[in-house]
């Protein structure tokens, strides 16, 4: 009993550290066809930037559907697909602040590291279940996206550094929250999905830091 219970674990953990090194190698995949995205949809119209916004996440509603899908390849498929047309969305906006704020991004880009990387491990590694922590980030996530709605018609002082505050501690529970997902998951399958939800926050992480270096319409 002893020595099944020792090789049960050995495997566990294996089957673990394998997960985590497929789900990392589809997250740095994916920001690789985002940077992809934002350097061919540099010149793109807001009309169009907005149609790949949308097709992005149309992408990623349907990775939901292919999840239990027998080719494992069409969630993959669907997730690169994800960083492409954000990228493609998103390109306009990021030339924007790369010639307007340069040493904005770099600090963003600096700092979004530093804010996953630590997130990232506590929440790999705490026994305590984020579960709570989890549900709750993600309601105040939709609070989040209510009050970015309200900033756009009305001018509140200080209301764009409020928001990416606000979103920095939403992420960061979002962040701790995905990570302990991927350490407990021992589903191959939904690797892809993890992935993603990774990929978004950092995303969102480094717009929220660049919000805050540039100043935002403060």
């Amino acid at each position: 009993m002893a020595d099944y219970s020792a090789n049960y674990a050995t495997a566990t953990r294996d089957q673990s550290r394998a997960l985590f090194s497929h789900v990392m190698w589809l997250v740095a995949a994916t920001t690789a066809f985002f940077a992809l995205g934002t350097f061919a949809g540099r010149d793109l119209s807001p009309g169009w930037s907005a149609a790949w916004f949308l097709a992005g996440f149309g992408c990623l509603i349907a990775m939901s559907f292919t999840r239990r899908s027998s080719s494992r390849g069409a969630s993959v498929a669907l997730l690169l697909c994800v960083g492409l047309f954000l990228g493609l969305g998103m390109g306009p906006a990021v030339v924007h602040y790369t010639t307007t704020s340069p040493k904005a991004v770099w600090q963003a880009a600096g700092a979004t590291a530093l804010f996953i990387l630590g997130l990232g491990a506590y929440g790999y590694a705490t026994r305590r279940d984020l579960t709570a922590i989890g549900r709750i980030s993600f309601f105040a996530l939709i609070g989040l996206i209510i009050f970015g709605i309200i900033l756009i018609f009305v001018r509140i002082p200080g209301g764009d550094r409020i928001y990416a505050i606000l979103g920095l501690v939403v992420f960061a529970g979002l962040t701790a929250f995905d990570f302990q997902r991927l350490r407990r998951s021992t589903d191959t399958t939904s690797a892809p999905l993890i992935a993603a939800s990774i990929f978004l926050d950092a995303l969102n992480v480094f717009l929220l830091f660049l919000r805050l270096f540039s100043g935002g319409r403060d």
